[in-house]
């Protein structure tokens, strides 16, 4: 009986998993096809295949300037949420300071407010107060702060043995120096997490960085591929061609980075580093 629910707990895991990555399956499909509108008679054609719409997609935009735009607006929101991140989730887990209970309220209140019910104040300070229009910073600023990446840094923090930190104290070790050398490396599926949540919020953002430049030669991916889809590919021979074109181009990155770290969502024994 337990190997025979073994199986069926496997046969049912790998249909739901079909049934999740169908979307993606029928999304790159189309991208390739040369008329995806009409039926076809097969799960997997054995013609119509055509580059063509990613050909369309990079003669209306700068394909590759959209994406280079798009790894440094992510790239910096990455740099700051996991820099800040760490040291805040540290600081609120593990040191003894003044309104560390009320920072740590604070910081769970803020996660609940939406940040497009900040997004107008946010954009008036960046653009007229900062006046960092039209920069990568002004991108940048409002998302390098992550609330969810500190509490998930807290929570992963608070799980490690106090012991660890205490040895380290004992012998000298200053709090950089035990965060470096012993916290992050036990964090290592809390980091790979923070970096996945955070990539794909920046990376399908388009609201915030139209708002912020005009210029078509700053604009990410996103944004670019957006005014794509709305003005363009309507417009052209094969539209539903150019629409999953666009979203297979947008969401490749995102599949790329998730089986480089699915990897590290590994379980660990964290205390057996401390004895008995």
């Amino acid at each position: 009986m337990r190997r025979w629910s073994g199986a069926l707990r496997h046969v049912l895991l790998g249909l739901m998993a079909l049934v999740f990555a169908f979307p993606f399956f029928f999304m790159l499909v189309g991208a390739f096809q040369e008329n995806p509108t009409n039926t076809p008679d097969r799960l997997l054609p054995t013609s119509g295949w055509t580059t063509e719409n990613f050909t369309r997609i990079d003669s209306r935009i700068d394909l590759a300037g959209s994406l280079l735009n798009s790894l440094v607006f992510t790239g910096g929101v990455l740099l700051g949420t996991v820099v800040c991140g760490t040291l805040a989730g540290y600081a609120v887990a593990r040191l003894d300071f003044l309104g560390r209970r009320l920072t740590w309220v604070l910081m769970l209140l803020v996660q609940m407010v939406p940040f497009q019910l900040l997004m107008i104040p946010l954009y008036v300070q960046i653009t007229r107060g900062y006046g960092l229009g039209d920069t990568y910073l002004g991108m940048i600023l409002p998302f390098a702060i992550n609330t969810t990446a500190v509490f998930i840094f807290t929570q992963f923090f608070r799980a490690l043995p106090r012991e660890m930190f205490e040895a380290a104290r004992i012998d000298g070790a200053g709090e950089l120096r035990i965060l470096r050398s012993i916290a992050l490396p036990l964090v290592r599926p809390a980091l790979a997490t923070v970096v996945l949540v955070t990539f794909i919020g920046p990376w399908n953002e388009f609201l915030w960085p139209f708002l912020i430049t005009k210029d078509a030669t700053m604009q990410p991916l996103a944004v670019s591929l957006a005014n794509y889809i709305s003005n363009v590919a309507q417009s052209t021979a094969n539209p539903n061609g150019a629409i999953l074109a666009g979203a297979a181009a947008l969401a490749f990155p995102v599949v790329v980075l998730f089986c480089l770290f699915q990897r590290y969502f590994t379980a660990s024994d964290l205390g057996s580093a401390v004895k008995g």
